[in-house]
């Protein structure tokens, strides 16, 4: 395996993460409870994870300018467009799983 510099690493992992977000934009219809249940993070998870490390870095994000990040317009506008009710079952499957504090 070819060894990667550190600033190749970095620029590799920030592709990546591009990917996703972009990848994650244009499947709207994919939703968020969706996602944790099978994956264990969701769009907002991503979004918390993009504020924190800004924030150890000394840029104050708010919740909101992370997610419109990730999101790729404004949270509420997204919901509006793609947010759907979901069924009893996906609900009480996220509650088993997950604690509360999530």
């Amino acid at each position: 395996m070819t060894e990667l510099t550190t600033d190749q690493q970095r620029d590799f992992e920030a592709a990546a993460f591009r990917r996703l977000v972009e990848h994650l934009r244009e499947r709207g219809d994919v939703q968020n409870i969706d996602l944790m249940n099978l994956a264990g993070f969701c769009r907002n998870c991503l979004s918390n994870w993009y504020r924190e490390a800004a924030n150890a870095n000394g840029v104050d994000l708010t919740k909101d300018q992370s997610r419109e990040i990730v999101y790729g317009m404004p949270y509420a506008q997204w919901q509006a467009l793609n947010q759907t009710d979901a069924s009893e079952a996906k609900k009480a499957e996220f509650e088993a799983r997950w604690p509360k504090d999530h």
